[in-house]
């Protein structure tokens, strides 16, 4: 079983990008999704990995559509290169399923962390529990052990896949499968799973006895940092227990997907640096 590969603050696991990222047009974007709208998930990934390998990767937090598109992609190609976001205050159960899936299917997860100089200077001036303070801080939070990490993974690649499902909430309700990226770089974004139920995403699980976070089974159908999570209530939001003290659904995002930039609200980010969210 190979290592898992740890990057933190400056350094990044990925080498810096060499040669010129492939430009798409958004009528390029549009003729792919509609060759694949109607086709499974595994199509799709089979595309992107011959024509991306090793340039691609699946950004996974380990929830449910993750291990899912874990299992797919190993089932296709079994050097496919896998990252996570370690906020280093992940529940205990989401550093267990990193190590299942690991061990199960012989793959390294490469690990970008924060940068420790940015997260003791946020501590410094809002203290650990900033995010209970206010959105701007808790957005804040989400920036530096979050997007900033995202950012150095996302070096060196041409795309990157994602666990995004229309149906987890109103703010993603317009995933398309294929998206252009600008925001990060201008690379192709992949989300497989836009148009899968959560019915579909646990058959797939237990038909292929995929591992998975046990804290699913305890009422949280999505999973993030620990102070940031609690189990949903039946009949609530498959993501409303994420800040669920926010209380506001189109705020319910942690910017690595919907972008918000702490300088815009007049949060100042670790060493005066401006985000480029």
């Amino acid at each position: 079983m190979s290592e898992t590969l740890i990057s933190q603050g400056n350094e990044s696991a990925a080498s810096a990008s060499i040669g010129v990222r492939p430009e798409w047009s958004s009528e390029e974007i549009r003729r792919l999704n509609e060759t694949f709208a109607e086709k499974p998930a595994e199509a799709l990934l089979a595309w992107a990995l011959e024509r991306f390998h090793p340039r691609i990767a699946l950004a996974s937090s380990f929830g449910a559509e993750d291990v899912v598109l874990v299992d797919m992609l190993w089932r296709l190609r079994p050097d496919v290169r896998v990252f996570t976001l370690d906020t280093w205050r992940l529940p205990t159960e989401t550093y267990d399923v990193i190590d299942r899936i690991r061990e199960r299917y012989g793959i390294e997860v490469e690990i970008y962390t924060p940068d420790p100089t940015d997260v003791a200077e946020m501590v410094r001036a809002h203290g650990y529990n900033l995010m209970y303070r206010s959105v701007e801080l808790r957005k804040l939070c989400c920036h530096v052990r979050k997007v900033k990490p995202l950012e150095r993974a996302l070096a060196g690649l041409d795309a990157w896949i994602t666990g995004l499902r229309r149906e987890q909430a109103v703010t993603r309700a317009h995933v398309a499968k294929i998206e252009r990226d600008v925001r990060h770089g201008d690379r192709l974004k992949l989300n497989p799973l836009a148009d899968w139920s959560w019915e579909q995403v646990w058959a797939y699980i237990r038909r292929h006895d995929v591992p998975y976070n046990v804290l699913h089974d305890r009422g949280y159908p999505s999973i993030g940092c620990a102070p940031c999570t609690r189990a949903v209530q039946p009949g609530e939001d498959p993501r409303a227990g994420r800040w669920w003290w926010e209380q506001n659904p189109a705020l319910q995002e942690c910017g690595l997907h919907v972008p918000h930039d702490p300088a815009r609200v007049g949060i100042v980010l670790p060493s005066g640096e401006k985000s480029s969210s």
